[in-house]
């Protein structure tokens, strides 16, 4: 991994960050992003975010904050997962959606 910095545009600035080795979206070095999951060329993930399993983000998703996406979970589009929301299972968070606070998105479900 090598490591550069990136400006996540939340205010902090540049931080350091890497390209993921699937998909190559920009992840903060203080995310946990796992080598199975799918993080898109244009997606970012930041924080003290946490993906695991087979997720997947991609399009212009965001995941940060203490979230958490996990399993076969999928986010995408322009779609936004932050706060400490989980998104687990086989769901599917896209479009414009916000999952944030201490929601959870699980199972079969989708949210658009």
């Amino acid at each position: 991994m090598t490591t550069s910095s990136y400006n996540f545009k939340d205010g902090l600035g540049p931080v350091p960050a890497h390209k993921h080795p699937n998909g190559g979206g920009w992840v903060a070095n203080t995310a946990y992003v796992e080598d199975t999951v799918y993080v898109g060329p244009d997606a970012k993930v930041y924080g003290n975010a946490r993906l695991r399993g087979n997720a997947e983000v991609h399009g212009y998703a965001r995941v940060y904050g203490y979230a958490m996406v996990y399993g076969d979970a999928e986010v995408f589009g322009s779609a936004q997962v932050f706060n400490t929301a989980m998104v687990s299972g086989n769901a599917q968070v896209y479009g414009n959606a916000e999952v944030f606070g201490n929601a959870e998105v699980f199972g079969n479900r989708t949210f658009k």
